[in-house]
Formats: structure tokens, sequence, C-alpha cells
């Protein structure tokens, strides 16, 4: 009998298999998009989108945007990025009440926005872990993690580079067990340790501040940087961009729909 129950258990897993309802679930585990360097992009995280930028990338708002909108982008060609704040509290998001003031800093120079105290993943990671799931639920292809630096900042918490270490990791393991894509928000000291831990980078203003080779670890090992500056005119900027294989653009701070590519 013992040499029959595996045989019959296989059976009844064929059978489930063939009469089981298919996993809703778009994003399955373990597939997930790695952007090349050199891809043009979009990110527009105010005002009405436009999804008529002709670039393969767009980066907008994973609260702000139904799954239609994504949806949208996806039967335009594009793949598309899900902006989430990862390391700062927004009094204007559906969730907020969902954080503890305990976990709550100093501001972090935005309207209504805070600093987390990251060293609590025993209350941010179920937080997290909410954000992208509702990022995979709408079908984003990867997310834009943002505020992972709070280290290097006035936070209101003594957060050293091994808590921003731990707590970068994790956000990064939690977009992956979800099929998605996850980018490194600035935080360029930490590069060496973490390029293995995220799929691409995001930067603000490397140019401005003499900072984009620090960036060419992520090109080096196939990843795509996506890089904006607000201040530079592009030709100031895009010949060094495009030397280092960075998918740059001149963008204004309230990252509308107006862009200008290098």
């Amino acid at each position: 009998m013992r040499r029959l129950l595996p045989l019959l258990a296989g059976l009844l897993l064929l059978a489930t298999a063939c009469t089981a309802a298919p996993d809703p679930d778009p994003k399955p585990r373990g597939e997930r998009w790695l952007p090349k360097p050199g891809l043009a992009w979009q990110w527009q995280l105010s005002g009405r989108l436009d999804p008529t930028v002709d670039v393969p990338v767009y980066d907008i708002d994973g609260f702000d945007h139904p799954a239609s909108a994504v949806a949208d982008l996806h039967r335009r060609g594009r793949k598309v990025i899900c902006y989430l704040s990862t390391g700062a509290w927004e009094d204007f998001r559906p969730d907020a009440d969902r954080f503890p003031k305990a976990v709550l800093g100093e501001g972090n120079g935005w309207k209504g926005e805070r600093w987390l105290d990251i060293r609590r993943t025993d209350v941010l990671e179920p937080l997290m872990a909410a954000r992208l799931d509702m990022c995979r639920t709408k079908g984003f292809d990867a997310v834009e993690p943002d505020n992972m630096d709070g280290y290097l900042n006035r936070t209101g918490f003594p957060l050293t580079a091994a808590d921003q270490l731990r707590y970068n990791r994790l956000i990064a393991r939690l977009a992956h067990d979800r099929g998605l894509a996850v980018g490194l928000k600035n935080d360029l000291d930490q590069i060496p340790q973490l390029l293995p831990d995220f799929d691409f980078a995001v930067n603000e203003q490397c140019a401005q501040y003499t900072e984009c080779d620090r960036l060419a670890p992520f090109v080096a090992a196939g990843k795509a940087v996506f890089h904006v500056e607000y201040e530079l005119k592009t030709a100031e900027f895009c010949p060094q961009a495009r030397e280092l294989g960075l998918s740059s653009m001149l963008k204004r701070y309230e990252l509308g729909a107006w862009r200008q590519a290098c």
C-alpha cells in the first residue's frame, strides 16, 4: 500500500491542476524585468498623466494611478515602474493612519512627509509588503522605493549605515518576492554593497554634484541608471551621461509631464 501512495498522490495533484482556477497573480514570483543601460524613460509624479511620450519606460506614482493606467501604458509598449516612498511617511497616503507615531521622525523637507525609523522592521515590513502587493496587483513591472538614504539625514533617529543596508535589502527582497524589479534610489555611498540586491538605479542630480562616476558599477553590471537633473542645461550633463551609459533627462522639480532628454 505504501508504494501506491505516491502514485495516488500524483494522480490527485494532476487532477487538481487540470481543474484549478488560473493563478490571479499577474506577476508570478521569479519572473521580473531587468532593464538594461541606455533605455530612455519618462518620470511623471504630478499632473495628469501623459501616456504619449515615445519612450520604453515610464515611472509613475503607485498610489495615484489605477491598474487601467498601467495596462494602457503596457498596450503602448512601455514597461512601468511603481513609485513609492519606503523611507518616509506621507500624511496624504490612504494608509497613513496605519503608521504608529513611534516610527515617525523629523520632516524630510517635503510638506506632509517625515522620516521613518527604518530600524523598526517589525512595524514597517508588513506595511511595505502591502504597498508592494498593490504595485504587483496593478500590474507594474518594477518599483522605485524613495527616501532610501535616511541614515545620511537628520531623521530624529540614530540610524547607521548598517541599519540602512538591512532595510534596503529588505525592500529589495520584498519586491523580488513579488516578481518586481527594484531600483536603488540615490544612496550612492552604499552602491558597492547593494549592487547585487538591486536591478537598476534611479538618481537625481549626480551631474550637479559631480557624482555620476559613482553609478558606473550599475552600468558595468548591465543594469540601467535612470537619471535626472533639474538645474543644469542638457549641454552641461548630457555628454558625460552618454559616455557613462546613463539614461538621462532634464526635468522640473514638480516632475510633471515636461521633459528634455539627452
